[in-house]
C-alpha cells in the first residue's frame, strides 16, 4: 500500500484520479476497514496537511464545512443560532470522545453508515454537497447523496470537499434523539426542527435513522404539524406519522418513540 501525504487540492484530486485511492482525513472508519482487510486500497492520500481544508464559515445563509473539520469542533460555541444548538446536541452522541477529535463530519457524510448521525442531519435540513474532481466541481443535495448503505453517488475520483448547511431562522427549536444500546451506533433515531410564528408551526423538518438504508425525511410527519400549534397532540400525530413511513428497516415503536423525543426536545427550544 502506498502513502501519499498531499500539500494543497490539487495534490488530493490528482491521487484520486487513478479511481483506487483512499482518502485518510480523522481515519476512524478507513483505518478500522484496513486493519480488517476489508477494504485494502493500493493508495491512501492523506489530506491533513492541506490546511485550506479546515474550514467552517457562515456564507450566503449557509453554513459552509471542510473535510478537516473534526466533529469535536461542534462541541462549541463556534456556530451559533439554532443550528449550531441542533449541531452541539448531536455531535455527543457520536462514538466517543477519541472518535470525536479525530474523525471529520464529511468522512462521516462520505462513508454513508446507514445509522450515523451527520447524513440524517443533511438529509433532514437539505444540505448541499460539493463533490470535486479534475473534470471540475458539482453540487449534489443530500437527499440524492445516499444511494443506500455505505454507498454515495461520489465517483471514486471525487473528493467531497464542502458541506453546506442551511441556517436555521429564529423561532426554531431542534431536537435530536436515539436509541443506543451496546453499539457505537443507535438502533433508531429522529431528528427533528420546527419554526413558530404567532403560536404556529410554519416550517418542519423531521428525519429519520434506521428507518430505511439511507437516512430517511419523514414528510408526512412534517405535514402534520404544519400551520397547526406545536401542542402534545400535534406531536403525538407527527410521531405517529413518521413511524408509518415504509420501515424496511429498523422498529416502527422504536422510531415512534425517538421522533416524539425529537419534537419534544424541538418544542422546549423554540
Amino acid at each position: 500500500m502506498q502513502y501519499l501525504a498531499a500539500r494543497d487540492e490539487g495534490d488530493v484530486l490528482e491521487a484520486l484520479s487513478d479511481g483506487e485511492t483512499s482518502v485518510l482525513a480523522g481515519g476512524q472508519s478507513l483505518i478500522i476497514d484496513v486493519r480488517r482487510r476489508e477494504h485494502c486500497p493500493p493508495r491512501i492520500v492523506d489530506i491533513n496537511r492541506v490546511t485550506a481544508f479546515d474550514t467552517l464559515i457562515e456564507n450566503g445563509g449557509f453554513l459552509r464545512i471542510g473535510p478537516l473539520v473534526r466533529h469535536r469542533t461542534f462541541e462549541s460555541e463556534k456556530v451559533a443560532g439554532p443550528l449550531g444548538e441542533l449541531m452541539r446536541v448531536v455531535v455527543q452522541h457520536i462514538g466517543h470522545p477519541p472518535i470525536r477529535a479525530r474523525g471529520t463530519m464529511l468522512g462521516s457524510l462520505a462513508y454513508a453508515h446507514p445509522a450515523a448521525e451527520w447524513p440524517v442531519v443533511a438529509v433532514t435540513l437539505g444540505a448541499q454537497l460539493v463533490l470535486a474532481g479534475l473534470r471540475g466541481r458539482r453540487t449534489v443535495a443530500a437527499g440524492e447523496f445516499f444511494t443506500g448503505p455505505y454507498g454515495t453517488v461520489r465517483r471514486p475520483d471525487e473528493l467531497l470537499v464542502e458541506v453546506r448547511l442551511p441556517l436555521l431562522p429564529g423561532g426554531t427549536g431542534t431536537g435530536y434523539a436515539e436509541d443506543r444500546r451496546t453499539t457505537i451506533y443507535p438502533q433508531a433515531a429522529a431528528m427533528a426542527a420546527i419554526t413558530v410564528t404567532d403560536g404556529l408551526i410554519t416550517a418542519a423538518a423531521i428525519g429519520l435513522v434506521n428507518a430505511g438504508p439511507c437516512p430517511v425525511r419523514a414528510r408526512a410527519a412534517e405535514n402534520v404539524l404544519l400551520g397547526g400549534p406545536c401542542s402534545d397532540a400535534a406531536i403525538t400525530a407527527a410521531a405517529e406519522a413518521a413511524a408509518e413511513v415504509d420501515v424496511t428497516t429498523g422498529d416502527r415503536r422504536a422510531i415512534r418513540r425517538q421522533a416524539r423525543r425529537a419534537l419534544s426536545q424541538a418544542r422546549e427550544r423554540v
